[in-house]
């Protein structure tokens, strides 16, 4: 048998072109969510063929414009750079796409920043029993394992939310602080607050 070549994307696993040809033929503006180990970034773009046009994106170090201190990568910070996205979408006229995940599995994470950006008002197709619970989002599972480790090992809970503690962020308390701001990004539409112009 003689040697069948392929696309480089599809040997380095960069690309699925069945899904990518279905993208193009919709002509539908799409979401992709990317989760790294320390953030997470979230970008709607309109499909083409000589390459994808971004419209607008959020990234997690963002969400330090409206008063947030905790991971940028956790459940809650997903959620929040989902909204933030969703704001500057509407912003922009654009109220409705489909989420494009390529060949990245649908983790846990990227649902919470697809749940975020469907709560800010756009139209992206999805199962709710696919979003994680409400009080993931909002991380209570964060403060609850807190609240026992700060219970049971002092030092532990130092050591373990340390970054945290080091940014005047209380770990106990982490839906009061998902809330503020998720308040904030819904009262400036994706507008940095201090600077006045759209990140």
């Amino acid at each position: 048998m003689g040697y069948i070549a392929t696309l480089k994307r599809i040997r380095n696993g960069r690309t699925n072109y069945r899904k990518r040809a279905a993208l193009l033929l919709s002509r539908r503006k799409f979401v992709t969510i990317t989760v790294s180990d320390e953030n997470v970034q979230a970008q709607i773009a309109y499909p083409m063929s000589k390459g994808d046009v971004t419209i607008t994106s959020s990234h997690s170090r963002e969400l330090t414009r409206f008063g947030w201190n905790g991971s940028l990568n956790s459940l809650p910070a997903c959620y929040l750079t989902g909204l933030l996205l969703g704001k500057k979408s509407l912003r922009k006229k654009v109220d409705e796409a489909i989420l494009y995940t390529g060949k990245n599995p649908f983790t846990s994470r990227v649902a919470a920043c697809l749940k975020g950006i469907i709560d800010s008002g756009m139209k992206v197709p999805a199962s709710d029993s696919s979003f994680p619970p409400e009080e993931r989002l909002v991380g209570n599972h964060i403060a609850e394992y807190a609240r026992n480790l700060q219970d049971e090992n002092k030092d532990a809970y130092n050591s373990r939310f340390s970054k945290l503690i080091a940014n005047n962020f209380d770990p106990t308390q982490y839906s009061s602080y998902v809330h503020k701001v998720k308040d904030a990004i819904a009262s400036t539409d994706g507008i940095d607050s201090v600077a006045g112009k759209e990140k």
